[in-house]
């Protein structure tokens, strides 16, 4: 099973969106996918309409043992769901190894899954590290801003710290520019220093984008993911394009 974070401590850039759209492509290509929320704020588990008070992620952090229980199968796919308790994991995940548990979770369903896609919330806390020593690789989505900018040059300290300590074989699998629009000369400019800062990353910036699309709200008010609800739109195109660079660079490796 190939686990992938969708990680980014600003808000706003489309991580949730990307995370929902890059498992339901996968899905579309056949292959079994997992998706995991470990985000408070349970966005990813309302789109695909998972329950936030059975079953869910703070579960598998307390108990790795029961994660076969926790999983939900929706319409939309197999999701470990959100839990507000989420929100008090800092405090409440402190023993010796807190790390490691999303790793000992996932050890115990490897082989039922191709893919685990794991939704992250906006900071750089130890559900966000769990999320990194679990992976083999992070995806970061960002805007093409200043704010982007900044946001992942603080990001690199903590990859290199789980890469150091919890998880050596870490790889940055690549920087996606969302929300974006070719039309305006300062979006183009903050794109060619996100390559540079790709390259310092020892990663890639994607050569998809993801187009500023009406759809991917509408589609997340409606409960679905952009292919069903906008099969024929930007957005779908882009992340269909976006899954094809990963599956591609999955089967590379």
């Amino acid at each position: 099973m190939q686990t992938i974070a969708i990680i980014c401590q600003k808000g706003g850039v489309g991580k949730t969106t990307t995370a929902g759209a890059v498992g339901a492509g996968l899905m579309r290509k056949g292959y079994r996918v997992l998706f995991i929320d470990l985000d408070a704020q349970g966005n990813l588990s309302y789109t695909m309409r998972a329950n936030t008070q059975g079953y869910n992620a703070a579960g598998i952090l307390q108990r790795p043992e029961t994660t076969k229980e926790e999983i939900q199968r929706t319409d939309q796919g197999d999701i470990i769901a959100s839990s507000i308790e989420l929100a008090g994991a800092d405090t409440t995940i402190t023993a010796t190894g807190k790390e490691y548990r999303l790793r000992e979770a996932l050890q115990t369903i490897a082989g039922d899954y191709d893919f685990c896609i794991i939704d992250t919330p906006p900071a750089l806390g130890i559900l966000t590290i769990n999320a990194l020593t679990a992976c083999d690789g992070a995806i970061i989505p960002a805007q093409a801003d200043i704010y982007s900018l900044q946001g992942i040059a603080q990001l690199y300290s903590t990859l290199e710290a789980v890469k150091r300590y919890c998880n050596p074989s870490l790889q940055v699998m690549g920087i996606l520019l969302t929300r974006y629009n070719p039309r305006l000369i300062i979006r183009r400019e903050v794109a060619e220093t996100l390559k540079e800062t790709a390259g310092e990353l020892h990663t890639r910036l994607y050569n998809t984008t993801i187009r500023e699309c009406t759809a991917i709200s509408e589609a997340a008010a409606k409960r679905q993911n952009i292919y069903d609800y906008a099969p024929k739109s930007n957005a779908a195109a882009d992340y269909s394009r976006l899954v094809d660079e990963i599956t591609e660079g999955s089967s590379r490796q």
